[in-house]
């Protein structure tokens, strides 16, 4: 049986404020190709198919659009789960999309966790799509006031699943997860909501399934064993990601159960890279390009209105540092992680991540204002 496994597409998100459709569009005219050339017998997106729970409507048109061509050219079927920053809801309705094949969406948790059985000329395959949500949400569904960590989650649904998973048969577990041993990126979400909490799930917990379609983090990956796998986004969601070739994993998944990997490689519309350099320098040598660019300033003083100037010639410039100033990666990943504990640098980062600029001193007062408020009614209660 051959699996056409991508995930991670973040319809709707922007770029350090840079509308990423055009991006979105490129690529998944790609993965249409590589469905219509390998002809997949089960085409899977395993999460965070949105990058937030509310997407715009251009976003939910792009899903539709692409489920409809697949429905069309395609006799593959689909398996959808939701991830982390989407809406269960919203994907647990994508399901009629889908209508006119065999197909599992799932969006909300479900206590009975029954797969999707697709056959071959080797025999059924169960696919257990296992939706991600938080650890309150599986205490209500699964009746268990012990589920305190994503693992304890991922082990309910693999428990309820395994049931319905006959003698005899090959089984992939579609999940949206954070295996440990796995290499993260910047733009990804934390899975737990508890400050300090645990949020890896071992790969050990998924003994039985011989492939492991993953979602979640952004680089392409096998995690402690080549069936465990994340497929990776298909774009770069943060400078950290630059140079990382995107890819959508094709599997085929043999008689006995083992299986070949096979990455696809996707051609970003646009490059995101860094630039460095003195200013004059950089805009001498450059030729006018529409990649995404940080752009980091080795001059040893302050320039008069570089960005203005830079993007004379990178129109799409976003960032701008100083090389004096620089941080290594492992230590602003390790700031960001910490700023989860302080609100107000929390509010401060996702400014600067959606707009490309931090929170104003006016805004400031304003979050330390409503934040006080909490508190006070904290107390009082």
């Amino acid at each position: 049986m051959r699996i056409l496994h991508t995930s991670d597409w973040h319809l709707g998100r922007q770029f350090h404020g840079l509308s990423l459709d055009e991006d979105h569009d490129h690529i998944l005219v790609q993965i249409l190709a590589v469905i219509d050339d390998e002809r997949p017998d089960v085409v899977i997106i395993a999460g965070d198919v949105f990058d937030r729970a509310n997407p715009p409507q251009s976003a939910i048109t792009r899903l539709s659009q692409f489920l409809t061509t697949v429905r069309a050219a395609s006799d593959a079927a689909i398996v959808i789960i939701a991830g982390n920053h989407d809406s269960a809801a919203q994907i647990g309705a994508m399901g009629v999309l889908a209508d006119g094949g065999a197909a599992i969406v799932r969006g909300p948790l479900d206590e009975d966790e029954r797969p999707l059985v697709v056959s071959d000329a080797h025999g059924p395959v169960a696919i257990s799509a296992l939706p991600f949500a938080f650890e309150y949400a599986a205490r209500l569904c699964f009746d268990d006031d012990g589920i305190g960590c994503p693992a304890d989650v991922i082990r309910a649904q693999l428990a309820s699943a395994r049931k319905h998973v006959a003698e005899g048969m090959r089984w992939v577990v579609v999940a949206h997860a954070f295996v440990d041993g796995a290499a993260t990126s910047e733009s990804e979400r934390p899975l737990t909501r508890m400050v300090g909490g645990i949020e890896t799930v071992s790969a050990a917990a998924f003994e039985g399934a011989h492939y492991v379609a993953l979602g979640h983090l952004h680089r392409p990956q096998p995690v402690g064993l080549d069936h465990i796998r994340y497929s990776g986004a298909p774009l770069a969601f943060g400078f950290d990601e630059e140079g990382q070739q995107k890819s959508v994993s094709l599997i085929d998944l043999a008689a006995d159960g083992t299986v070949t990997v096979t990455e696809v490689p996707l051609r970003p519309l646009r490059q995101v890279r860094t630039i460095r350099g003195k200013l004059l320098e950089l805009l001498a040598a450059a030729e006018v390009s529409n990649d995404i660019v940080r752009v980091v300033l080795t001059d040893d003083t302050p320039q008069i209105d570089p960005m203005k100037r830079i993007r004379a010639v990178y129109p799409n410039a976003v960032q701008l540092a100083y090389e004096r100033n620089e941080r290594p990666v492992e230590l602003r990943l390790e700031e960001q992680r910490a700023a989860i504990d302080d609100p107000q640098t929390l509010s401060s980062a996702f400014l600067e991540f959606i707009r490309g600029e931090p929170l104003s001193d006016a805004e400031g007062q304003i979050v330390a204002s409503a934040l006080q408020s909490f508190a006070t009614m904290e107390e009082e209660a």
